[in-house]
């Protein structure tokens, strides 16, 4: 609505500010960190912005009311990343003498390989990267040991298993905990190309034990697909994810060969278009270091216009949240047309027909969709 224009734009530069400078925080007035502390957790960046004033000893440098949303999202956060340590080493209690590859994803990755993305990041749960034959054995393993497979209709478990890239997760029945076991990083029925043999063998073991994690491009590359071929129609996609990408780039971009090395390894996956939107984005938001050369490359793999001005005032609207008192209905039209498109991304057409007039004929019968919640929390941060 535009009498809620310019509200929404300070908004998004207050937020995008905080992030890129936390050092200039303690110059913003109670009044901006009211609306910072809303715009950050609907983002879910409470903690990041806790953790990086922490880390600079400027926490007390804020309003108190402020400082105190921030260490409770520390404390929720702390919580979660206990569980998730411990729900990993039950993992590897249960699948104990199981041959089968493991290799972490996403949040409990960064947490367990100590990089940057796990400041102050919350997460919900496990995810592992497996190969695809081991599944049923992983399975039956975690259900024989205490997980239970989360009750589904015939169609949602047919689903998962004949389309996408994962099973259907498993939850431990005691601690409510989840894990959900990927055996591609995209959908199996993707428009994109998702043969995962390419990332098991270049997988980096995490400490002497059995765990792996991606390697450093692919890491990237996987958090790329995670943002931009997924899409959310309350949420958008995820500030948080691009974040992590930003803090992948500026670690990674340290080692020798990672920048020579990543749009090759991104042609090579068929990921080429997410490289291209990420390092937009992340220059654009965060002021991401990338080198000229890589600009100019990836550049070139940019989509024609007028498809390129399209998509970039879409992830514009979709990346960046509302002011919380004047919601945008062209950002919540941006929001559901990059849902719209992800599900283009996901299946064949026919199928995709197939699927929305299975999804329609649900809400037509009044079945709702389930709200999980033990999930609560995460949002609550």
């Amino acid at each position: 609505m535009a009498s809620g224009a310019e509200p929404t734009q300070k908004a998004r530069s207050l937020l995008l500010a905080a992030l890129r400078d936390p050092g200039g925080l303690p110059a913003r007035s109670a009044k901006e960190w009211e609306l910072l502390v809303r715009l950050a957790r609907s983002v879910r960046l409470l903690g990041r912005l806790e953790a990086d004033l922490a880390r600079m000893g400027l926490l007390g440098a804020i309003p108190r009311p402020a400082a105190d949303h921030l260490t409770a999202a520390r404390h929720v956060i702390e919580h979660r990343n206990r569980l998730v340590a411990w729900e990993i080493d039950r993992i590897l209690w249960a699948l104990k003498g199981c041959a089968t590859p493991l290799i972490l994803l996403k949040g409990s990755a960064y947490l367990l390989a100590g990089l940057p993305p796990a400041r102050g990041r919350i997460f919900a749960d496990v995810d592992l990267l497996v190969p695809e034959a081991g599944i049923g054995e992983i399975e039956s393993r975690l259900i024989g040991r205490g997980w239970f497979q989360l009750k589904l209709d015939p169609y949602d478990d047919r689903y998962y298993r004949l389309l996408m890239h994962e099973v259907p997760p498993l939850r431990h029945r005691e601690r409510g905990t989840e894990i959900d076991i990927h055996h591609r990083i995209l959908p199996r029925s993707s428009r994109l190309p998702s043969e995962p043999a390419p990332l098991f063998a270049a997988a980096r073991p995490l400490g002497a034990g059995r765990l792996h994690v991606l390697a450093p491009i692919d890491m990237v590359l996987h958090s790329l697909v995670h943002l931009f071929l997924e899409g959310d129609p309350q949420e958008g996609l995820r500030l948080r994810d691009l974040l992590d990408t930003h803090d992948l780039l500026c670690h990674f971009g340290a080692v020798p060969g990672f920048w020579d090395g990543l749009l090759p390894r991104a042609r090579l996956l068929g990921l080429e278009r997410p490289l291209y939107y990420g390092l937009c984005f992340a220059r654009r938001f965060f002021a991401t270091p990338v080198p000229p050369e890589v600009v100019r490359a990836v550049e070139a793999v940019a989509p024609p216009q007028p498809l390129g001005g399209l998509m970039d005032y879409l992830f514009g609207f979709a990346l960046l949240p509302d002011h919380p008192d004047y919601p945008s209905r062209r950002a919540a039209v941006a929001r559901w047309l990059i849902y719209v498109r992800a599900h283009w991304f996901r299946m064949p057409a026919a199928t995709l027909a197939g699927h929305l007039a299975y999804k329609a004929s649900l809400r037509l019968r009044g079945v709702r969709k389930r709200v999980d919640l033990t999930r609560l929390d995460l949002r609550q941060q």
